[in-house]
């Protein structure tokens, strides 16, 4: 029976090293975080403030790189965006389980088992990287529309937040650039900056126009003449800056004066001073796609609540997400309370694993707890099964 024994052993030593498998993976890091901007940074902070072993990879493409200067972000208003980045890497580069590297991810593949999440990384160099947990902070790019001008003053007198950048340009004669049925969401945002205001609509003021416009909201029209807000339907040819804020401010009452010609197919041009945006966004990074996450209306679809995705281990922050905010403040925001749930489940999983009865047991260990089982349980099995060859 010695041949019958080896093999209960081996199949008792096997299911011991399978439950094994299931407790903690053995990973580079414990948590990757994808993003550099402010979602990114501040989840790489909070982590790393628990002493969570952490790399994140930074692109160095940001969706905010073109503005001036960030606004309404308390104890940094004023500050442009590359140099609150670069004292941010500073302060984190304190904790000595921060790292960084400047480069692309370009697929992420998760693995482990059904209990604990892991992650293989592998970036634009073909180096691989492992970890427990992954935080998304990829962010969106804005779909500008294809009017010769916008790129340029995209951020420096034209912007899509009101929050960010309205205040610098406030009381000067302002523009709406979109379509007839965003007018009024820009506006009800702007109206207490500015009281000149033209839509620059470029030709959507049609009848299915304006009944998208009515969709949007009910009695569109009269709230519009409520507050003076004139319509320009003409084709936009071209923007053109002649007067640059970043050289024309009042630095003392926090101003910019930036001045542009709108030009069209026909008529005189008009000039204005600042411009709100209404421009669609994409997911900036292909990742959230590939691995297969839930995305609605180019948002990744998280739970508000701990800003969870729809895969275990994956946390999707900043812009990217699905929470309905796009600023920075919300992305510090997002970005810490992430590393908080995804510190908690570490260390659930962690616990855990420290009490489970299988987990971490040595080879002889596994061995005396085989022979336990034969002695016990399959010994008179056995005996049958000697008769029955007899």
């Amino acid at each position: 029976m010695t041949w019958k024994i080896a093999t209960l052993l081996s199949a008792v030593l096997s299911l011991g090293s399978f439950t094994a498998a299931e407790s903690i993976p053995k990973t580079d890091y414990d948590v990757i975080v994808v993003g550099g901007g402010p979602a990114g940074l501040s989840a790489l902070s909070g982590v790393s403030r628990v002493r969570r072993t952490a790399l994140l990879f930074d692109n160095q493409e940001y969706r905010n790189a073109p503005t001036r200067a960030m606004h309404d972000v308390i104890g940094n208003d004023g500050t442009p965006p590359a140099t609150f980045r670069g004292l941010a890497r500073e302060q984190i580069s304190r904790y000595p389980t921060a790292h960084f590297k400047n480069s692309t991810v370009l697929s992420i593949v998760p693995y482990g088992n059904s209990s604990v999440s892991a992650f293989n990384v592998t970036d634009d160099t073909g180096k691989s990287y492992t970890s427990r947990k992954l935080v998304l902070g990829t962010g969106v790019s804005d779909v500008l529309p294809d009017i010769p001008g916008v790129d340029e003053a995209w951020g420096k007198g034209l912007f899509w937040c009101p929050w960010c950048d309205g205040y610098e340009h406030r009381d000067q004669p302002f523009g709406i650039l979109g379509n007839i049925a965003d007018v009024l969401g820009s506006v009800l945002e702007t109206n207490t900056l500015y009281s000149d205001i033209i839509a620059f609509v470029n030709g959507t003021d049609t009848p299915a126009g304006e009944v998208a416009a009515t969709g949007q909201h009910d009695g569109w029209k009269e709230q519009l003449e409520a507050w003076n807000v004139k319509i320009d339907n003409r084709t936009i040819t071209r923007i053109e800056r002649t007067q640059d804020g970043e050289t024309h401010q009042n630095k003392t009452t926090d101003q910019q004066f930036d001045k542009f010609l709108i030009h069209f197919t026909e008529g005189e041009p008009v000039e204005r001073g600042a411009f709100i945006i209404n421009a669609p966004t994409v997911q900036h990074s292909t990742l959230p796609a590939q691995m297969g996450l839930n995305i609605t209306n180019e948002k990744i679809d998280v739970v508000t609540s701990s800003m969870r995705t729809s895969m275990a281990g994956v946390w999707g922050v900043g812009d990217a997400n699905s929470d309905a905010s796009t600023n920075v403040p919300h992305a510090m925001f997002s970005g810490k309370k992430a590393a908080v749930y995804l510190h908690v489940e570490m260390s659930k999983e962690d616990s855990q694993s420290k009490v489970s009865k299988r987990s971490g047991l040595s080879q002889r260990e596994l061995m005396k707890e085989a022979i336990r089982a034969i002695g016990s349980n399959l010994e008179p099995q056995w005996e049958q099964v000697e008769k029955r060859e007899v």
